[in-house]
């Protein structure tokens, strides 16, 4: 399965905003955009979208899409087909995008607070960590519906990356409201949809509606 291999530090940089790419990490002071808030590259300050770096509008749209597919760990093409789906279909465009992205699978895992970023949580979907509704599921981009329940599969219980899982969901950051989770028996359950106004994403996603509408 295809994904981006460039360092997720680099990313945060070219961007221009923390995207909190290695979870924790990102708040303390080892974070890149503390050390190094620029531009990665010989001429990164002075390069257009730097410090004090002018960008043109269709610069700004594109910067939003290139945060909002490293926040996901997502490729062009896949975006692109998440915003036809979401043109698609009846309602707010930006709306349907953010849920379309919120659900995915490895972001819900990684919400659930089940892995410290969104690249552990899609290489445990990888491994066939995870059961759907009873069923194993081993695809990132699996959209979660309402009421699916998400179980560790029974083998993969007493495995290192759900050591203690209980006790540190348990002090763990608050866990968004559209997804329940049963710290004692580590089960992820979606219960309402993913709000854009309560959630406050690094991207401005009626940006990204314009660049692909142009």
């Amino acid at each position: 399965m295809a994904r981006d291999t460039n360092p997720q530090c680099k990313r945060c940089r070219r961007m221009g905003a923390k995207l909190f790419l290695k979870g924790d990490r990102c708040n303390t002071s080892k974070c890149a955009m503390v050390k190094r808030n620029y531009a990665p590259g010989a001429h990164g300050q002075k390069a257009a979208g730097g410090k004090g770096g002018r960008m043109t509008g269709y610069g700004m749209q594109l910067r939003e899409k290139q945060k909002a597919k490293a926040t996901y760990g997502i490729l062009e093409r896949q975006m692109r087909r998440y915003y036809d789906t979401a043109i698609r279909t009846k309602g707010d465009t930006s709306d349907i995008l953010f849920k379309i992205l919120e659900s995915r699978f490895d972001n819900v895992v990684f919400r659930a607070g089940f892995a410290v970023n969104r690249q552990l949580a899609r290489q445990l979907v990888n491994h066939n960590h995870f059961a759907v509704n009873g069923k194993r599921v081993n695809i990132p981009s699996y959209a979660i519906q309402m009421n699916d329940k998400i179980t560790i599969d029974k083998t993969s219980a007493q495995k290192v990356p759900f050591k203690d899982l209980s006790e540190k969901l348990k002090t763990s950051r608050e866990v968004t409201d559209w997804l329940s989770v049963d710290a004692k028996d580590l089960v992820i359950a979606k219960i309402g949809e993913p709000s854009m106004q309560k959630a406050a994403p690094n991207y401005d996603i009626r940006q990204i509606i314009e660049f692909y509408s142009r």
